[in-house]
């Protein structure tokens, strides 16, 4: 049987491969498994569009320049982001519906759950969400009332003292390339030049390029990073959302930067990541509530059949380090998670009754959600699946034993 299994698993990859020929070392198209039925799916979305969290984007120093208004208040969801989410519920309505997961109208009684973190713009994402994934039908929505109740989303904030701070430090540090934060960022510098120009900080005496990047460690907490490669991060995401709100260009960057510099800029976000979020230590603890979640979704039979856990950025790309996933979102960078993208993992069984789990990511394009692109029946989201590290022959077939899949998302010291 299980040879069998095998077989039928490369044959859909063989047939994958024939339908959209990736490159080598490419992300697996999502396509459709015949078969394996599709049991259940897990999503980690990122909130919709928001303004920035503080009024002060840049601190003193690194730009003077007023930052252009916002519909809403710092770090809540716009309508347009909402706009953009209810886009996203629709469009995974219509793909998860046609793979045998929900018959058409409202989805029966425990079988959607929705989580949020505390924040008021991962709550509304979450109701924005579901009013595209089942319109005018009842949707509750569980989210901790503050933030040191925030043990799934937020876990890290209080710092636990079983958090190792000088071991998140070594972690980070060691991403580094040779040379130090020094080197990773002179490697940079032609985008610090531009970031400086956009931010009208007059070259060379700007902080941007004058002044180094440090890491600094902190007793229960991941590091944080200080100087160019931090300010970096914020303006460049603060760029892509102006952007992403459909605001006109001449107000995106005060109309210095153009759409293919902003993705050059953007390279700072993901970087940003790779030091705070993806380090072996800190996401096998930043990750673990969540990857509790994932599993007892996936693995109760009695669970229901979509979860959607609405959280942040940074929850995904410490989800992504826990298991060493990769994507590249079109438009974006390596890596990069933009609003409304979702890190999910499916469980599909065979007709034997052999589990496994895909993971997967799905995504609007930069220009599908400023321009608010209805995604059509034909599903013109980007949604592809992810090999899984440690999981034997996922590399091939994307498809991780059920028992492979718990071995390596059980917790770690």
């Amino acid at each position: 049987m299980e040879r069998h299994v095998k077989r039928i698993l490369l044959l859909s990859t063989a047939l994958l491969a024939a339908c959209a020929a990736p490159g080598p070392g490419a992300n697996t198209p999502v396509a459709s498994q015949p078969s394996l039925k599709l049991e259940k799916v897990v999503m980690l979305m990122r909130h919709g569009v928001r303004p920035p969290t503080k009024p002060v984007v840049v601190p003193p120093g690194y730009s003077s320049e007023t930052w252009p208004g916002w519909p809403v208040d710092f770090g809540l969801l716009t309508p347009r982001g909402a706009a953009g989410v209810r886009l996203l519920g629709e469009s995974d309505r219509a793909y998860f519906g046609a793979r045998g997961l929900f018959p058409g109208g409202c989805p029966a009684p425990g079988t959607i759950v929705l989580k949020a973190s505390y924040k008021e713009r991962t709550i509304e994402t979450a109701r924005s969400w579901a009013a595209g994934f089942m319109p005018g039908c009842a949707a509750a929505i569980s989210h901790p009332a503050g933030s040191g109740d925030d043990a799934i989303f937020h876990g890290l904030d209080s710092g636990p003292a079983s958090f190792d701070g000088n071991r998140a430090y070594d972690a980070a540090l060691a991403q580094a390339p040779e040379g130090g934060l020094a080197a990773e960022t002179e490697r940079h510098r032609d985008e610090l030049t531009l970031l400086a120009k956009v931010l009208n900080c007059a070259v060379p005496a700007c902080p941007l390029v004058a002044e180094p990047s440090r890491l600094v460690a902190q007793p229960h907490d991941r590091p944080k990073l200080e100087g160019p490669l931090d300010i970096a991060s914020t303006a460049s995401q603060t760029l892509v959302l102006e952007y992403l709100e459909g605001k006109p260009m001449t107000e995106v960057g005060w109309g210095r930067v153009s759409r293919a510099e902003i993705e050059q800029l953007l390279r700072f976000h993901p970087l940003e990541f790779r030091y705070l979020n993806r380090p072996g230590y800190i996401a096998a603890a930043a990750a673990a509530p969540i990857v509790h979640e994932i599993v007892t979704a996936l693995g109760d039979r009695r669970a229901a059949r979509l979860t959607l856990l609405a959280g942040h950025d940074t929850n995904v790309a410490d989800l992504g380090g826990f298991f060493d996933l990769h994507w590249q979102v079109p438009s974006y960078p390596a890596d990069e998670v933009p609003p409304g993208s979702a890190l999910g993992f499916e469980l599909v069984s065979t007709a034997g009754g052999d589990r496994y789990v895909r993971a997967f990511y799905r995504a609007q394009t930069m220009d599908q959600l400023r321009n608010l692109e209805a995604l059509g029946s034909d599903d013109a989201l980007f949604r592809r699946y992810l090999p899984i590290p440690g999981c034997g022959d996922s590399v091939e077939v994307t498809a991780c034993r059920w028992n492979d899949f718990a071995r390596i998302a059980a917790p770690r010291g």
